[in-house]
Formats: C-alpha cells, structure tokens, sequence
C-alpha cells in the first residue's frame, strides 16, 4: 500500500529529528573534548591557564557556572602563580 502525502511528511519530520539530536550529540561531544585537551594544557602551561582563567572569568557570568568553575580556576590560579615564583 502506499504511504500518504502526510505519512512520508511524517517520515521525514522524524527523520530530521534524529538527525538534528545527532548533530547536537556530536557537536557536544566535540565540545568535551576541546575542553579537556585546552585544560589539560592550560594545567601545564602558565600562559594558557592565565588565559583560560582570565577567559572563565570573564565569559561565565551565571552564577551556576561559576560555582562550578571554583575548583578548575583556583588549580589555574596555582599554575600561573609557580610560574611567577621562578
């Protein structure tokens, strides 16, 4: 039997939903990833991690967010400060 006009619409539309929930699962994984590798790094490099502390400070204006950095910038902090200790 074939399918309807509205029944093909209906395909696609579910078919460009999973679709878009990959894309945004890859765009997120990829997310995850950069920001472990420029962590990583800024955790031992002084000139990253004052860039990426400065950056964090700067553009995580939700106090959520900044809650949740707490940690991660003081560990940079401590980074930027050895180097200047030297």
């Amino acid at each position: 039997m074939a399918r309807t006009i509205d029944q093909q619409i209906a395909s696609t539309q579910a078919k460009l939903a999973r679709l878009k929930t990959r894309q945004k699962a890859s765009e997120t994984r990829r997310k995850i990833i950069v920001g472990a590798i420029v962590t990583n790094a800024a955790l031992k490099d002084p000139k990253i991690a004052r860039w990426m502390a400065a950056t964090l400070r700067k553009n995580a204006t939700r106090e959520v967010d900044q809650k949740e950095l707490v940690g991660l910038l003081e560990d940079l902090d401590q980074v930027a400060a050895k180097a200047d200790q030297t």
